[in-house]
């Protein structure tokens, strides 16, 4: 019985000691290696493994943690999507799904000797020295080495680089990829954007153009991408260094090197031009000239059917103290000074307004909303009398008291919608106020408050003002504003289509906004009949938070399409507040704005100073073509509006940065077209109002039908980007001898009721416009708004 008892005892003893070492592997100094029964199942202590030979053999760093555990360690690792962690240095947490670089054990266990700096009874490795765990079968890969075949596209490896001179960049765009970083992730991304010339430094840099305020940067293994023009390497003083400089190995392939400190791996695109820019010169490149004093700063210019432009100006911005804040200029008698500008009047300050052209018969201009109080809401209307060299008597009309809008809103745009009626959408409850995230109509529909609440706009606030509308030919009404798109029910307002997101840049792709502050510009691509086409929306520049780099793309999109997606494509050069001006021959010239900064006052620094022409009947990459210079600074609310006579008027600026003028001097842009040498057509017509689907018919009296294409360009007001009414449409022509006959266009959808620019061309060469209205005036505004001291046309 005795000997019995003794030997349970025994196996009791022997079954606690065996339960005491599979829980821990006891070390000479009294630290332990956690054993598998503490950790998740499968994960097995591997070994103590030597590191920094080539470089870190965990290419993810976690944060240093004062409670690091060995159990700490893999928890993160696997909350990461890793299979293998290391522990180093007590306190560092290293993660990947293999060891790299080589690894070798070290050549004793105990090399391993640190305790834990959350646990002084565990093992958290030594330095260079790394405690390794892992579940199932753990990988070791070879030294790296520079990744020269399996690239994308046409990227081909060119050496090890430096950084440039004097602390310059090599490339100006950089993202950080601190898990992700490889050549072919690197790579993909610089081509995506345009790009030509990329390279990894630091492991994790991927360098071009930007940063992503959304990634987490590494404490310690740092991998950039660099993406940039081969020219940037000799223009910041970048030199060849030693292949074996470039010795980081990249955490999204660690079986290759993705540069080091101050080191580029430099790959280069040699295939087809990713950017086939024209750079024409002499009359083919445009040409700036000054065209008249001014006497305001103006925040909005519009064409209107009178053959005149008004201006109107936010209060305080003249030099002038009388200055009444409205006036008209009449192209034809730019050099006469007095007899060229009207003055005109508003009551209340149309600060960040927005106007169109209505689709009454009289064509008259509306103005809504203003900068604060009563201003914002505002409903300002002007009834264009009067021709070139003829003065008229007219003035703005408004009363406050009788006519306003349901909500107060600075920073909104307005659009015709098909049926003849006014969207006002978005906007702020004045400077810097709250936002107004609704839409509204007028004429006002009767009942109650009739605004729509859109919550699309409440979330995105305030990086979605001024947001580019338009009629699209299915009926819907496009939006886009910030980052985002999306199509509206045109009877209710409620959404229909929410569409992919709008791109960014390389280093904020999904940040980055296109609409005020961020300001970029927006245009609708020509329509041809027969109108089978889908419709394309253009978008070019805009800025991002925080160091606002100024956009250098554009992007486009058919909303109308099954699956839309955006294509993008570069530009030749950075621009935030840009202007967009559609020309008769199809064409659109970008100009104005800077390459840094945001809208606003002294919040954009580098004018940019020169135009470049989009031609979006060539390919994507080799649309652009750099135009002529100016030497006017054109910053926050410059505008450009197209004229009859097929140039440009450029004007405004009201930076109020210190650097640079209140700009009050008016230019004009002559494209190619009209430097040429060719002598432009001419035509009669006496329709001047058409029905949808009606054949008009007109005279060629000098030049030449062979060629002969009509243009239709909406009248357009511009202010923040925005070309409010703008519209180009390519209709149905035919000649016999010289009497030619337009086919209108077919519906409201197509063409939404308004007033247009008639523009015929003889080969590229546009004749000088007259003004003709499409679709009449279904919403009834020219009997709107009923009170007396309202002088209106009638239907």
């Amino acid at each position: 019985m005795a000997l019995t008892l003794l030997q349970s005892a025994f196996s009791l003893l022997l079954v606690l000691l065996s339960l005491t070492f599979r829980n821990a592997h006891a070390l000479p100094n009294g630290l332990s290696v956690i054993s598998e029964r503490s950790l998740p199942s499968g994960w097995t202590y591997r070994g103590c493994y030597v590191d920094n030979v080539n470089g870190r053999i965990l290419a993810n760093t976690e944060p240093n943690s004062a409670t690091e555990t060995v159990e700490s360690c893999v928890a993160t690792c696997i909350g990461a999507g890793f299979t293998v962690a290391g522990m180093e240095y007590a306190d560092e947490c290293y993660c990947g799904n293999t060891l790299v670089g080589g690894a070798t054990l070290a050549s004793a266990d105990t090399q391993c000797n640190m305790a834990c700096a959350g646990n002084s009874a565990e093992m958290c490795g030594a330095g260079n020295r790394m405690s390794i765990y892992a579940t199932g079968t753990l990988t070791v890969l070879a030294p790296p080495v520079q990744q020269t075949s399996g690239l994308p596209g046409s990227w081909t490896f060119q050496g090890c680089i430096s950084e440039g001179a004097n602390g310059a960049r090599t490339f100006p765009n950089q993202i950080i990829l601190t898990t992700t970083n490889s050549a072919t992730n690197c790579l993909s991304l610089c081509s995506q954007y345009g790009y030509m010339a990329g390279g990894m430094e630091y492991g994790d840099e991927c360098c071009m153009d930007t940063l992503s305020p959304s990634i987490v940067y590494a404490p310690l293994l740092i991998v950039r991408v660099d993406c940039g023009d081969v020219s940037d390497i000799t223009t910041n003083g970048a030199t060849t260094e030693p292949l074996t400089d470039c010795s980081m190995s990249c955490p999204g392939d660690p079986r290759y090197l993705c540069g080091a400190g101050n080191r580029l791996s430099y790959y280069k695109w040699t295939g087809t031009s990713l950017t086939n820019w024209a750079t024409p010169t002499g009359g083919a490149a445009g040409q700036y000239q000054f065209l008249v004093p001014g006497v305001v700063i103006p925040l909005v210019t519009t064409q209107n059917i009178n053959g005149k432009v008004t201006f109107v100006e936010k209060s305080g911005t003249s030099q002038y103290p009388n200055s009444t804040g409205a006036y008209e200029l009449d192209v034809s008698l730019v050099n006469n000074f007095p007899a060229a500008w009207r003055t005109m009047h508003v009551k209340t300050d149309v600060f960040c307004s927005a106007s169109l052209v209505l689709p009454d018969k009289v064509g008259r201009q509306i103005n809504i909303g203003g900068w604060s109080g009563t201003s914002t809401y505002g409903i300002r209307l002007y009834w264009p009398d009067g021709s070139p060299g003829v003065a008229g008597v007219n003035d703005w009309q408004e009363n406050p008291a009788e006519l306003e809008l349901q909500s107060g809103r600075w920073y909104p745009s307005a659009m015709i919608l098909s049926n003849g009626s006014i969207l006002i959408v978005g906007g702020e409850n004045g400077s810097n106020g709250p936002p107004v995230p609704s839409l509204e109509v007028l004429p006002r529909p009767p009942g109650g408050n009739t605004t729509v609440y859109c919550d699309w706009l409440q979330k995105t606030d305030p990086y979605n003002l001024y947001p580019f509308l338009a009629v699209l030919p299915s009926g819907g009404v496009f939006v886009a504003y910030y980052n985002q798109a999306r199509i509206l029910d045109p009877g209710t307002f409620q959404t229909i289509k929410t569409l992919p997101g709008i791109p960014g840049s390389v280093i904020y792709p999904t940040t980055s906004g296109r609409s005020y502050p961020f300001e970029g510009t927006s245009m609708l691509m020509p329509q041809h009949a027969p109108y089978t086409d889908l419709l394309t929306v253009l978008i070019c520049g805009g800025s991002n938070p925080g160091p606002a780099i100024a956009l250098d793309n554009c992007v486009s999109i058919q909303p109308d399409a099954a699956n839309p997606v955006w294509a993008l494509e570069r530009m030749p050069s950075r621009r935030v507040m840009p202007c967009i001006t559609a020309l008769p021959d199809g064409t659109y010239l970008i100009l104005n704005g800077a390459e840094q900064g945001t809208a606003g006052f002294g919040l954009a620094t580098l004018p940019n100073l020169g135009a470049v022409l989009y031609d979006p009947t060539k390919p994507i990459g080799s649309r652009f073509s750099i135009m002529a210079n100016t030497i006017v600074a054109r910053l926050y609310h410059s505008e450009a509006i197209l004229l009859q006579d097929g140039r440009v008027m450029v004007s405004g600026s009201d930076p109020e940065d210190g650097v640079h003028p209140q700009e009050f001097r008016v230019e004009s842009f002559s494209p190619p077209y009209l430097l040429s040498g060719l002598a432009k057509p001419a035509y009669t017509m006496t329709n001047k109002d058409w029905t949808y689907g009606q054949s008009i018919q007109f005279t060629v009296t000098s030049g030449s039908t062979a060629n002969l294409r009509v243009s239709l360009m909406g009248v357009e007001s511009s202010t923040h980007g925005n070309s409010m009414g703008q519209r180009t449409i390519f209709p149905a022509v035919s000649c016999a001898g010289n009497t030619c006959t337009i086919t209108a266009p077919p519906n409201n959808k197509v063409c939404p009721p308004g007033w247009f620019q008639v523009f015929v061309l003889d080969g590229p060469t546009p004749s000088s416009s007259q003004f003709v209205r499409i679709g009449g005036d279904p919403g009834k505004l020219g009997n709107w708004p009923t009170f007396p001291d309202f002088k209106v046309p009638g239907v």
